[in-house]
Formats: C-alpha cells, sequence, structure tokens
C-alpha cells in the first residue's frame, strides 16, 4: 500500500535530540512542499514546512531547535530535532502540502 511511512521516533530524556524521518511516494513528494506536524491532546499541529527547492518555516513553538530538510534523490524528508522538551512529547506526521492521505506516524516521548 504507497503511503506516507515516518520513523526514529522513541524514548529521550529533556535536552536530547532526535532525528526523524519521513519517506513519501515519489508522486507526493517531488515537486511539493512537504511539512511535519505533531498530536498531543487530540489535534494535530503544524511545527515545520520545506519547499521543494529548500526553503524553511518553523512554528515558533520549535524555531531554533528543530530543523527540516529533504533529500530529493532518496524522496526523504527529515527533522533533526535537538533541545527536546517534555513539552514536545507527540506523535509525529509528516504530509505533502495541501494534505494527501496520512501515515502511522512516529512516537516521541521525552521525559523529565
Amino acid at each position: 500500500q504507497v503511503q506516507l511511512v515516518e520513523s526514529g521516533g522513541g524514548l529521550v530524556q529533556a535536552g536530547g535530540s532526535l532525528r526523524l524521518s519521513c519517506v513519501a511516494p515519489e508522486n507526493i513528494f517531488s515537486g511539493n512542499d512537504m511539512g511535519w506536524y505533531r498530536q498531543a491532546r487530540g489535534y494535530r499541529e503544524f511545527i515545520a514546512r520545506i519547499s521543494s527547492s529548500g526553503a524553511t518555516y518553523y512554528d515558533d513553538s520549535v524555531k531554533g531547535r528543530f530543523t527540516i530538510s529533504r533529500d530529493n534523490a532518496k524522496k526523504t524528508m527529515y527533522l533533526q530535532m535537538s533541545s527536546l522538551k517534555p513539552a514536545d512529547t507527540a506523535v509525529y506526521y509528516c504530509n505533502r502540502i495541501p494534505n494527501w492521505t496520512w501515515g502511522q506516524g512516529t512516537q516521541v516521548t521525552v521525559s523529565a
């Protein structure tokens, strides 16, 4: 089944780092803006966006701590997360912008 596949989540202590990956089908990834989202407390929020040419935009909640990037040849997007806080605990999702079908997400848990 063709879908978005997120990976790289896990349990980390506050102040630590994780790198998330997102593999997308070519027709979804190529030439499109892509974004990272997270869901905790029942709603999904946008956190970062990258254009097909590499321009980036971040929500204030992660600016300066998270870095979004993409490898167009591999149809893969990344989210390097540093200085993690317990408030970053959530299920993280990637998607095309505008959104396509959601994947399963990857759980990130940050302990105090």
